[in-house]
């Protein structure tokens, strides 16, 4: 009596990574740095009766719409539209990557080997990668619409979006490229800061004797593991695009002197 027949395994395949679609979703992602410019230059144009110190400076201080007194604290940022129009941009940024670059190329982005067995683990946590990542963004997309002196909690609500939510994908991420990438652990710590700055945060209601050095562990890492993942992402495809042209290029040259043979 003859046993019956095992399923045979799936057969693996290589998932997009050539797309015009992959290759602007990767700078999309890489290009939350810009971030840091627009910070620097709004500090340097601060205008409040103290100079901003980033120890005890809140970012969301640097894009107050007015001069004064917010939260007992002195605000004044001539640049608040820089940083506020930075903040969207940067968001926007997280969105349309966490649209545009499929979860298969997440999946193969850190190998070497682009052949992809469709297993459930892997494609679920990529999945959940880009919930959060445009979380994250749609969150600090708020924070940029909504400035803390607006008069809205929705400021605090896009707040807490941008750094749980991109924590989270950092360490879903990290996890995802672990043993396949060195930058693997630096994107794991980047969350792991971000998340354990977070819950300080919370338990302390920001009363800390540097509440900015605190905000910052929580924004700064989210964003450098963002920008890590953009690199990460953005080599891999300008890596295969590169071999599929010149394969292509390999392919005309040999069917031109073929044709010349006949």
């Amino acid at each position: 009596m003859s046993s019956a027949p095992s399923a045979a395994p799936a057969a693996a395949f290589i998932p997009d990574t050539v797309s015009t679609r992959q290759y602007i979703g990767a700078w999309s992602v890489l290009s939350v740095l810009q971030y840091f410019a627009a910070e620097a230059a709004v500090i340097g144009a601060w205008a409040g009766p103290k100079p901003y110190d980033l120890r005890t400076g809140y970012i969301s201080d640097l894009g107050a719409l007015n001069c004064g007194v917010f939260d007992g604290r002195q605000v004044c940022s001539p640049l608040n539209w820089l940083m506020n129009a930075s903040f969207v941009v940067q968001g926007l940024g997280m969105l349309l990557g966490a649209f545009l670059l499929s979860s298969g190329l997440l999946c193969v982005a850190a190998r070497s080997d682009l052949r992809l067995q469709p297993r459930r683990k892997p494609w679920l946590a990529a999945v959940w990668v880009r919930i959060l990542t445009g979380t994250a963004g749609a969150g600090t997309v708020i924070v940029g619409l909504v400035p803390e002196d607006a008069g809205s909690g929705w400021h605090i609500a896009g707040a807490v979006m941008y750094f749980l939510a991109g924590a989270a994908a950092l360490l879903v991420l990290g996890i995802l490229w672990l043993r396949k990438t060195n930058f693997a652990w630096f994107i794991l710590v980047c969350g792991a800061v971000s998340l354990a700055a977070l819950a300080t945060g919370g338990l302390t209601g920001m009363d800390v004797p540097e509440p900015g050095t605190l905000e910052r562990l929580m924004g700064y890492p989210v964003t450098l593991g963002m920008a890590t993942a953009g690199l990460v992402i953005a080599r891999q495809v300008h890596r295969h695009r590169k071999e599929v042209r010149a394969g292509r290029s390999s392919a005309r040259r040999f069917g031109f002197a073929g044709a010349e043979e006949d």
